[in-house]
């Protein structure tokens, strides 16, 4: 009987890119899994349709907790094909012990951060600055740009707190399991990130030089 299971091998394992047609999940498996936990040790056990599904439930998400954080939209894509290759690659000592997204958004840090390792040396060996370093959101609108311009001012790790709670709408126990830091801090730092970002947002943007000074009439 042949393994269905799919390969761990990151070179010989492709996984669907993010606007492939979705594969069709057979629900009819011998157990009924709904919970992201349930289906990951549903895949554990063998039942790769499960892993699909939770592919299927988690890669926009996924990639919009990239494409936040580089300014790079196919990068976001890697890192999130990436990602979900390290949990097929860890699936077999996988243990339910937190939850899954949780556990995802752990892995995807780990990513993002040699990710930002690797760009930092070789900006360094090629004497340029490393892109894609700070968050990012494509918008045709100068209001994306102002709150774009506004989140790169913030503190790294209020700014982390914000984008993991406003979204990817993890809960403060979550939050404080990912950047380990007590809940409170996790609160506090949220409201610290709120305020600064609605202050930034609401300063008036500096007059050019040259519109400080009233015009004057030339005498001739």
């Amino acid at each position: 009987m042949r393994d269905t299971r799919p390969v761990l091998d990151s070179e010989a394992t492709t996984l669907p890119t993010m606007n492939d047609v979705p594969i069709s999940i057979d629900t009819a498996t011998p157990e009924t899994v709904e919970t992201d936990e349930q289906l990951m040790m549903a895949f554990v056990r063998g039942h790769a349709d499960a892993f699909t599904a939770l592919f299927l439930r988690y890669k926009q998400p996924l990639f919009g907790f990239f494409r936040r954080r580089v300014d790079d939209g196919p990068l976001a894509e890697e890192l999130t094909q990436e990602t979900f290759l390290a949990v097929l690659r860890a699936s077999s000592r996988y243990e339910a012990s937190a939850l899954f997204r949780t556990y995802l958004y752990a892995i995807g840090f780990k990513i993002l951060r040699a990710h930002r390792r690797k760009a930092a040396f070789r900006a360094i060996f090629h004497g340029s600055q490393p892109i894609g370093y700070e968050p990012s959101a494509e918008s045709g609108i100068d209001s994306g740009v102002l709150v774009r311009e506004a989140m790169a001012k913030l503190d790294h790790v209020d700014r982390e707190v914000l984008l993991l709670r406003e979204f990817e709408q993890l809960s403060y126990a979550e939050i404080s399991l990912l950047l380990h830091v007590p809940v409170n801090t996790v609160r506090s730092r949220l409201f610290r990130a709120r305020m600064a970002l609605r202050s930034l947002l609401t300063t008036p943007a500096p007059q050019p030089f040259a519109n400080r000074f009233p015009e004057s009439e030339e005498h001739v």
